[in-house]
């Protein structure tokens, strides 16, 4: 079928439906980042650098730690550690280990509780006695990076983090060890979801039993792929050209 442009250019109908069409794309994009507008949940960055965060939710248990921090140590890699207040408290040496091996630290609140199912009061109190717990475990000062338990929040909870001068950090490659899947999976599902500016979301608790014996392997493939390890805080900082990635 030729279709005759000329001819459509010239029907009034044809341009003034141009025109509309103009007219409500501007007026979706401009409601769309309104929409948009205020904290996010930062699920990684953008950029062409082949780099990505490495981070470690830890809520329970120390069965693997040593072992998790003793291949990085080996590997010279450096990651970030989202720890609950409770078991900072519960192994102050272990947390305090994390931080002296110059791995970032950060928070995963005081309860293992859904922050988007809670009120802004509660989210608060959650954050500023994990705040303290970390602080008083760790000795580190300042904690600017929150992981809210399962990866749950709303837009009110968004808000009250950002009040309290943590950025909310989510991911956008899940290993899913928690589920036990098995070694090689742990390992297959992170390296086939490698991406420029990705955070990688593990566990260092005692739920995952496959975590510790995978990490060695993983960490070669990642480093095989081209790919540099890095801290959310320096992803962040120096990873961003082309912005951040909205969860």
């Amino acid at each position: 079928m030729v279709i005759n442009l000329k001819k459509l250019i010239g029907q009034k109908q044809f341009v003034y439906g141009l025109i509309g069409l103009f007219i409500f794309s501007t007026a979706y994009v401009q409601v769309a980042n309104l929409v948009n507008t205020g904290p996010i949940a930062i699920a990684g960055t953008n950029t062409e650098q082949k780099v990505v965060a490495l981070t470690f939710d830890h809520s329970w248990g120390n069965k693997f730690t040593p072992s998790i921090l003793e291949t990085l140590r080996a590997n010279d890699v450096k990651a970030t550690f989202f720890i609950m207040g409770p078991w900072a408290l519960k192994y102050p040496e272990v947390a305090k280990q994390i931080a002296t091996d110059g791995h970032e630290i950060a928070s995963h609140g005081h309860k293992h509780e859904n922050y988007g199912d809670r009120t802004a009061d509660w989210v608060k109190n959650d954050i500023e006695k994990a705040e303290a717990e970390i602080k008083e475990a760790t000795g580190v000062e300042s904690v600017s990076l929150v992981r809210p338990p399962n990866g749950s929040y709303s837009k009110e909870a968004l808000s009250v983090i950002d009040s309290l001068g943590y950025k909310t950090i989510i991911w956008n490659i899940d290993s899913l060890d928690w589920k036990n899947p098995g070694r090689d999976v742990v390992i297959d599902r992170v390296v086939k979801r490698l991406k420029p500016g990705g955070i990688i979301l593990m566990h260092a608790s005692d739920t995952p039993q496959q975590t510790a014996e995978a990490l060695p392997i993983l960490l070669e493939k990642i480093k095989a792929e081209g790919y540099q390890i890095v801290t959310v805080g320096e992803l962040l900082q120096n990873y961003a050209e082309g912005g951040l990635k909205r969860h």
